[in-house]
């Protein structure tokens, strides 16, 4: 993985390359997603470049967050019951781990994913394109706290 100034310049770097104008509001996004430890959703972005930006809307984190997912450099996990989190550290498929309670995300070291990808490709003909692995789970913190669990199988 990179280091935060690398990414930082990565990013950047690409955007300069599509010719995408590169404002004050837009630096301090890309410094919030090189930087983030987690996966942040818009509106957290939103209030983190509030305190430098304070007239950035919300808009523009979104229009930001497209760019990036358009050209590569940001990773939108997608959930229907909940908003939608940004890896700007990771840009690429790769597995994550989600507890249910407090809805972290992390990301595991999971090297046997590409070797699985390209096997799965072999035997069924696809030209795989993306993929996503999520194992959904309940973080050591939470388990900690000792709150009741719930279960739903949604298994055949």
């Amino acid at each position: 993985m990179q280091d935060i100034p690398s990414r930082f310049d990565s990013m950047l770097r690409k955007l300069r390359e599509k010719g995408y104008r590169i404002t004050p509001q837009r630096l301090a996004i890309l410094k919030i997603l090189a930087g983030s430890r987690g996966h942040p959703g818009a509106k957290e972005i939103h209030a983190l470049v509030k305190t430098d930006c304070p007239t950035t809307t919300i808009a523009t984190v979104y229009k930001t967050l497209a760019v990036l997912k358009s050209t590569g450099e940001v990773l939108e996990l997608e959930f229907s019951a909940d908003y939608n989190r940004y890896d700007g550290k990771k840009p690429g498929p790769h597995p994550h781990l989600i507890c249910i309670k407090c809805k972290r995300i992390v990301d595991p070291d999971f090297t046997s994913l590409a070797e699985m990808t390209e096997k799965l490709a072999s035997q069924t003909g696809y030209k795989l394109i993306s993929h996503r692995l999520d194992f959904y789970g309940i973080c050591p913190e939470c388990q900690q706290k000792g709150q009741p669990i719930f279960f739903v199988h949604r298994g055949e």
